[in-house]
C-alpha cells in the first residue's frame, strides 16, 4: 500500500494544469486512485494498469478519439489524454457513456515529459508498507505539495529545480508567469538561452553563495517579456542540493522573504526524504524481486507486493561482459545505467514488470501470456527492441528463461535464464539475445564441459589416441574428423572446408579410422566422436 495520499485525477490537474493539462470532460473529484499511465498503440498489444491514465499519442479528431474512449471501457481507463485543441461538443456524450474523462494536452508540450511526471506522480510509494508521514505537514517526499504550499505563502508560481536546472516540482498557477516559466514547465528544464544569461551575470554564484533569497532582475532577449526572479538556494550541510524560484509580480515583503528562506530549509528535507525513498524501494525492489527468484515459501507474498501475483512470468536475465581492462567503477556503473533504462523500458511495454540488479546481472520479472511459445516470441522482441536501444557498444546480452505458471517455478525460469546469459558470453552463437528453448543443447553441452572438469575426467577413446597422434606427427586427423562429421560425410565439402584435395582428405579419413580405432559407419560411435569434439571445443 502507498505510503503517499491516494492519487487521483484532482491531484493531476492540480499539480500539472493548465499549464500542462486541461480538463474537457469528466469528474476528476468523483475518480478513485490511479493506477498508472499508459501509451496507447494502436499496432501492438495493450496491457494498462487498472484505472490507468491513457496516452494518446497520435489520436486526432472526434471520431477518433470516440472510438478509443470506447475500446478502452475494457481495460477499465480512469482517462485519456490527447493533443489540444479537440472538438469538446462532440465527444460529450462518448465521454458520459464511457465515464472515461477527456484531457488536452497543451501544444508543444512533450509526450514524455508528460508520462515521466505522470509516473513520478502516481507511482511514488507503490513497494512498500502504509505511512503517514509528514515533514512540515506535507507528506513527506512530495515536493509537488511544497511547490503549492510555498506559492501559496509567497503569492506566487513557484519551480523547485536542482543542480542542473532541471525541473523537479512546479506549483500551480504557472499560467500567471512569462513565457519563460511556461517554456521551463514544458521542457522540465530551464532553457539554454536563459541558462547562459544567468551564468553571464553570476546569478548562480550568488546564488550558491549566499543564505537568504537572491533578487534576479528579469532576463533581456530580444522581445520576450520576463517577470522577476527571487530564488534560494536548498543546502544539506555543505551539499547543494538544487534551489527554488518565485517569478515575481510584486516585491516581497520581509516576511515573505523570511518565510521562503525557512521554506529552503523544509524543501531540503523532502529532497533529501525523496532521495532517500527512492533508494530504500529500489532496495526493497530487490529484496522482493529476490524472494520472488527464489520460489520459495514468500514468493507469493513478494509478488503480491509487486503486483505480479496469479499471473504466468517469465525471467530476462541481463548481462555486461566487460571489456579486456575496463575499469571495475566504470563497468559497475554501466550495469546499474543498463538496468534502468531496462525498468523504463520494460514500464513502457508492461507496466506491471519488476526489475533489480542482483550481483552482476539485472533480472526483470516480466508477465507474459499463457502460451510459452508465445511468450518466448514477445519476450525476445522486447530485449531485442531494448539492445538495439541501447547500441552495441555496451556489450549487453539477455537470456530469457522459460514461463513461470506459478511462483513455485520462478526459480527454474531464472535457472534457466542465466542457462541462456551463460551461452551468449561464451560467443557460441551469434546473436545478443536468447530464449533457453532456442540454446538449450549449448546450454547443455557447457554443463557437461563443467561436470568433466568437476570429476577431471580425461580425454579417451578414438579421439584421445588422434589428439595425441596429431601432437607427434604434427598432422591434421582431429581437424579432419571434425570437418567430416560436420559435413555429414560429404568428401568434397569437407575438403573444400579445410582446403585440401579431395583425395587427400580421402586418404586422411582412412588413417583417422586406423589411428583412432574407430567405426565411422557405427552411428553410436559417430555421436560420441562428435560430442567428444564439441567439448574439446568447448575448452579451446
Amino acid at each position: 500500500m502507498s505510503t503517499h495520499p491516494a492519487r487521483g485525477l484532482s491531484r493531476v490537474l492540480e499539480d500539472f494544469g493548465p499549464t500542462l493539462l486541461d480538463l474537457v470532460h469528466g469528474d476528476p473529484s468523483a475518480a478513485a486512485e490511479l493506477g498508472g499511465v499508459g501509451i496507447h498503440d494502436p499496432h501492438d498489444e495493450q496491457h494498462y494498469p487498472e484505472r490507468a491514465v491513457v496516452l494518446g499519442v497520435g489520436v486526432h479528431g472526434a471520431e477518433e478519439t470516440a472510438r478509443l474512449m470506447r475500446r478502452l471501457t475494457g481495460p477499465g481507463a480512469a482517462a485519456l489524454v490527447v493533443r489540444a485543441p479537440v472538438d469538446a461538443a462532440a465527444l460529450e456524450a462518448v465521454a458520459a457513456e464511457t465515464g472515461i474523462a477527456l484531457l488536452t494536452l497543451t501544444r508543444g508540450a512533450s509526450w514524455a515529459q508528460l508520462a515521466a511526471m505522470l509516473r513520478t506522480l502516481l507511482s511514488e510509494g507503490d513497494v512498500g508498507e502504509a505511512g503517514g508521514q509528514t515533514l512540515g505537514g506535507v507528506p513527506s517526499g512530495d515536493l509537488f505539495a511544497l511547490a503549492n504550499a510555498i506559492a501559496t505563502l509567497l503569492d506566487a508560481p513557484v519551480t523547485i529545480e536542482d543542480r542542473r536546472s532541471r525541473i523537479l516540482a512546479f506549483s500551480g498557477r504557472q499560467d500567471e508567469a512569462d513565457p519563460a516559466r511556461v517554456a521551463s514547465i514544458l521542457a522540465r528544464r530551464v532553457p539554454e538561452r536563459y541558462l547562459r544569461v544567468h551564468e553571464e551575470h553570476g546569478v548562480f554564484r550568488k546564488l550558491y553563495r549566499s543564505e537568504r533569497p537572491v533578487h534576479i532582475p528579469p532576463p533581456t532577449l530580444g522581445d520576450e517579456a520576463a517577470l522577476p526572479r527571487v530564488a534560494i538556494a536548498v543546502r544539506a550541510g555543505d551539499e547543494i542540493l538544487g534551489s527554488v524560484w518565485a517569478a515575481l509580480r510584486e516585491p516581497l515583503t520581509q516576511e515573505r522573504e523570511e518565510a521562503f528562506q525557512e521554506a529552503a530549509k523544509l524543501v531540503a528535507l523532502h529532497m533529501l526524504r525523496h532521495r532517500a525513498g527512492a533508494d530504500a524501494e529500489n532496495r526493497l525492489r530487490a529484496d522482493l524481486v529476490t524472494t520472488a527468484l527464489e520460489g520459495g515459501s514468500g514468493a507469493v507474498a513478494a509478488l503480491g507486493r509487486l503486483g505480479l501475483a496469479d499471473e504466468p512470468l517469465l525471467v530476462l536475465a541481463l548481462g555486461l561482459e566487460p571489456a579486456a581492462g575496463e575499469d571495475h567503477a566504470h563497468v559497475t556503473a554501466e550495469r546499474q545505467r543498463l538496468t534502468s533504462a531496462l525498468a523504463v523500458h520494460l514500464m513502457a511495454v508492461q507496466p506491471r514488470s519488476a526489475v533489480a540488479l542482483l550481483g552482476d546481472v539485472a533480472y526483470a520479472l516480466l508477465p507474459v501470456p499463457d502460451d510459452p511459445a508465445f511468450a518466448r516470441e514477445r519476450a525476445v522482441q522486447v530485449a531485442t527492441d531494448f539492445l538495439q536501444r541501447t547500441g552495441d557498444r555496451t556489450g549487453a546480452v539477455v537470456g530469457i528463461g522459460s514461463v513461470a505458471p506459478e511462483p513455485a517455478a520462478l526459480a527454474r525460469s531464472r535457472t534457466n535464464a542465466d542457462r541462456a546469459l551463460r551461452v551468449l558470453f561464451s560467443g557460441r552463437v551469434a546473436r545478443r539475445v536468447a530464449a533457453i528453448g532456442d540454446v538449450s543443447i549449448d546450454a547443455l553441452l557447457i554443463e557437461m564441459r563443467d561436470l568433466a572438469v568437476a570429476n577431471r575426467d580425461e580425454l579417451s577413446g578414438p579421439i584421445a589416441r588422434l589428439a595425441a597422434y596429431d601432437r607427434s606427427h604434427n598432422s591434421h586427423l582431429v581437424e579432419t574428423l571434425r570437418a567430416w562429421l560436420d559435413a555429414f560425410g560429404d568428401v568434397i565439402a569437407a575438403s573444400a572446408s579445410v582446403f585440401v584435395h579431395p583425395n587427400t582428405f580421402r586418404y586422411r579419413i582412412r588413417r583417422v579410422a586406423e589411428v583412432g580405432q574407430i567405426d565411422l559407419r557405427d552411428p553410436s560411435e559417430r555421436f560420441a566422436a562428435m560430442l567428444q569434439l564439441r567439448l574439446m571445443g568447448l575448452c579451446d
